[in-house]
């Protein structure tokens, strides 16, 4: 499925590894951090006289943080992403697409309070997911669920780097197969042993990717979007 050799080829040509690695030690260092603390807050204030059955409790709550933390892995890969996107984004297509160089700056800040909502509100309809499984249906819908979630949200990063949120999100919907095809992908990645440490970087790339596919596809509906839209980035005059 494109563009998921193209993707990690980039991370090579692009030098992105050590970006990788220092987003995978992230995130080992969050999922141990939560094991670790829900477990500590259990031994302190759970406290049962027989010391088998405390010992067993500690285990079974440290069992499913880290049970519920492995599901959660998708939706918090775009916090995560988000420390490394603008030096991501800038990377690939300083190698793919060199002639895509004026664009609109990042600020950190008001970026990390948006993906830091995001992350919220995607934990929380996680949560509602949760008693599905009883069912036997939460796994298929979670799925659902993220690869709708980290589509939209990883395609509105990429494609807004260039055209700001507005022009990116109607962009998206134009081509929904290709931004949710490319969440479900993602989606899969980040629940998958040792390579889901790295899938904030990879989604990064995917859509970066899938962004410009979609740009040099369809320049005149780009450009009637800019046109309806001129305030929206100052650097959208300049695609």
């Amino acid at each position: 499925m494109y563009p998921l050799m193209k993707t990690f080829i980039s991370i090579k040509k692009a030098n992105l590894l050590g970006l990788m690695f220092a987003c995978a030690l992230l995130a080992a260092i969050f999922a141990v951090g939560a094991v670790g603390s829900n477990t500590w807050i259990t031994d302190r204030f759970i406290t049962i006289e027989r010391g088998w059955i405390d010992t067993l409790i500690n285990w079974v709550v440290g069992l499913l943080t880290g049970i519920g933390g492995w599901f959660m892995l998708p939706v918090l890969t775009v916090l995560i992403s988000s420390l490394f996107q603008e030096t991501a984004i800038q990377r690939v297509e300083r190698v793919y697409y060199p002639d895509a160089s004026d664009r609109q700056v990042l600020k950190f800040w008001p970026e990390f309070r948006h993906d830091l909502k995001f992350t919220g509100w995607a934990v929380f309809l996680n949560i509602l997911v949760l008693p599905l499984y009883v069912f036997g249906i939460g796994f298929a819908v979670s799925i659902l669920l993220n690869s709708y979630l980290l589509g939209r949200e990883f395609f509105e990063s990429a494609a807004g780097y260039h055209l700001g949120k507005t022009n990116a999100r109607a962009l998206g919907l134009r081509h929904r197969k290709a931004m949710y095809g490319g969440g479900f992908v993602i989606t899969v990645m980040a629940i998958v042993p040792f390579l889901n440490l790295f899938v904030p970087i990879l989604a990064i790339v995917w859509m970066v990717h899938v962004y410009h596919r979609i740009h040099i596809q369809e320049p005149q509906r780009i450009q009637n979007n800019e046109r309806r839209n001129p305030n929206e980035s100052p650097s959208i005059q300049n695609l």
